[in-house]
């Protein structure tokens, strides 16, 4: 199912809905500087994360250039919302 696209900091927070319920770790454990490594987030929870977001919003995402080099759970979230916007546009 296609989502309509919304701003960008809805569309942050739906990323991390699907984060959080694709690899199941508690929201509070959020911080600034967390990192998917600091979260026990594996490379296999990344690719189910990837194909929720990718049906969700109806596209294909490579696991590529700045989502594969995400440093933090905050650039690798903008970078999945700027492949999704750009999809979009």
């Amino acid at each position: 199912m296609n989502e309509k696209i919304i701003d960008r900091e809805e569309l942050a927070e739906r990323i991390l809905d699907i984060i959080i319920a694709e690899s199941k770790f508690d929201r509070s454990r959020i911080t600034s500087d967390a990192t998917l490594e600091s979260l026990d987030v594996q490379s296999i929870d990344i690719v189910m994360i990837l194909m929720a977001i990718e049906e969700k919003f109806g596209i294909y995402i490579p696991i590529d250039g700045a989502i594969a080099e995400a440093k933090n759970l905050n650039s690798f979230i903008q970078s999945v919302a700027d492949h999704i916007s750009r999809a979009h546009d």
